[in-house]
């Protein structure tokens, strides 16, 4: 028998055995948790050229007085358009993968993130989201990356975060609203139980008028359609307790549920290259019809000039659209529905229309309208497939308007990568005063669901990276 076979016998084989109740210590590069090239880092370079001043504008923590720091709304972005970019639709998972994944850790640069705070940034800036995206769109149009010569324009149904039997009609929604009513009174006479602590009634306050206007939202939501009906429709109509925002629509699977209609509008070329989203907009109409002429001229009011072309599906269809897009010189690409194909003696026949319907019947139409799908639809399908956005986990229109408006952003950085970095870091470094300095021009003060105004590139500035 060989030594190390007899020392083998003799006693117990020696093993490294995990012991778990140790304490850990780590040392680590922050720098070292990402690879150079890894496509984490575009999206943080590109959120530092940004001019994201806008998201500060009701913060009392300054510099001299007291107050907790705020949260950098650099971070909260980025986080959001990389989690948006990897398919991450969620402020709780978006916050446990900053403890777990590199990436986000990366990111997060050592900064606690909590889903309530990751939650409340998303939905509480819509003004501020609209003028980050065109300003994006500025420098897009700018350094030649994007072009308005061909747009296509189409709508997608997106769950809402509402269930079917949420929707009530008006008597029920009398009755519940009598009960939440009740309830709350119930609640307040429980004030001073001694069984219950104090932030156990503010809870039940807090949930009980919660409720109830919820309620009250419903039943204004029943009259704004009440007042579009007419005779025994407006008996019919139905409103949410949960969204009362939402409407029931017709799904791409055939069937009907609680939804919104998302209306993007893509710039791209017919051949390839990136596919841009140049406009965004949010309804509750299962409808797409009377969409093309409102988001031409958000177009317009985002970049200071119109498309050559618009292209959409004949669910777009309207002759007030096809007059309006005539009026401003874009040329209406829109498929003729049968309904509109043969115009009788009541139907519209103005010069426009008419121009619209033999134009749709040559050949150069029908190939340049061929580019619709392969702009607009594949769009779509990366904001449902890739991005995850089959449902809405937020409540109304204008939060909805946040999240779609987050979508358009991470789309667009994704679509053009380094050179729209490249293109932000060179605008920034070509001021000629420091940036904490300069103030942005005046813009239009129109406004489109929640502020646009169309900002010259030359206009605009981006804050050094430690704003």
């Amino acid at each position: 028998m060989s030594q190390k076979k007899a020392r083998a016998a003799e006693g117990r084989v020696r093993t490294k055995e995990p012991d778990r109740s140790q304490g850990w210590l780590f040392k680590q590069m922050p720098e070292q948790l990402v690879e150079p090239e890894h496509p984490v880092r575009v999206v943080a370079a590109a959120v530092e050229a940004l001019d994201l001043r806008g998201f500060l504008a009701g913060a009392k923590a300054v510099e001299g007085h007291a107050g907790r720091p705020v949260t950098s709304p650099r971070l909260l972005l980025a986080l959001w358009v990389y989690g948006i970019q990897q398919g991450v639709g969620t402020a709780t998972e978006l916050a446990r993968r900053c403890e777990e994944d590199r990436a986000y850790q990366w990111l997060a640069g050592g900064v606690k993130v909590s889903h309530d705070k990751l939650s409340q940034f998303r939905v509480e800036h819509l003004e501020v989201l609209q003028q980050v995206f065109t300003d994006v769109l500025s420098v897009l149009l700018q350094q030649g990356l994007v072009s308005l010569e061909q747009v296509a324009q189409d709508g997608t149904r997106v769950r809402a975060s509402a269930s079917a039997p949420s929707f009530r009609r008006e008597q029920s929604l009398r009755e519940c609203q009598e009960q939440a009513e009740l309830h709350l009174q119930a609640v307040l006479a429980q004030k001073d139980d001694p069984e219950l602590t104090r932030g156990q009634q503010a809870t039940r306050e807090a949930k009980a008028r919660d409720y109830q206007a919820r309620v009250d939202a419903a039943l204004e939501a029943i009259k704004q359609q009440q007042a579009r009906k007419k005779g025994a429709d407006k008996e019919k109509v139905r409103a949410s307790t949960t969204d009362a925002d939402a409407r029931v629509m017709k799904m791409a699977d055939g069937g009907f549920r609680p939804a919104y209609n998302l209306q993007f509008a893509v710039a791209g070329e017919a051949l390839g290259g990136p596919r841009t989203i140049v406009g965004v907009e949010v309804t509750n109409q299962g409808s797409d019809m009377g969409s093309v002429s409102p988001m031409v001229e958000q177009i317009e009011q985002r970049t200071g000039q119109v498309p050559e072309r618009v292209l959409a599906d004949g669910g777009h269809a309207t002759c007030a659209d096809v007059k309006q897009c005539a009026a401003k010189g874009v040329e209406a690409l829109i498929s003729v529905p049968e309904r509109m194909a043969q115009a009788g003696q009541q139907g519209d026949h103005s010069p426009e229309v008419e121009a619209w319907r033999e134009r749709m019947r040559t050949d150069e139409a029908k190939e340049q309208y061929k580019a619709r799908a392969g702009l607009v639809e594949n769009v779509n399908a990366q904001v449902k497939g890739r991005y995850g956005l089959t449902q809405v986990t937020v409540r109304g229109l204008e939060k909805v308007k946040c999240v779609a408006l987050l979508v358009a952003l991470a789309h667009n950085l994704a679509a053009h990568g380094q050179p729209l970095v490249d293109a932000l870091l060179a605008r920034q470094s070509a001021l000629a005063e420091p940036a904490h300095l300069l103030e942005l021009a005046p813009g239009n003060a129109a406004s489109l669901g929640g502020g646009i105004s169309p900002v010259p590139v030359d206009q605009v500035t981006a804050l050094p990276a430690g704003f």
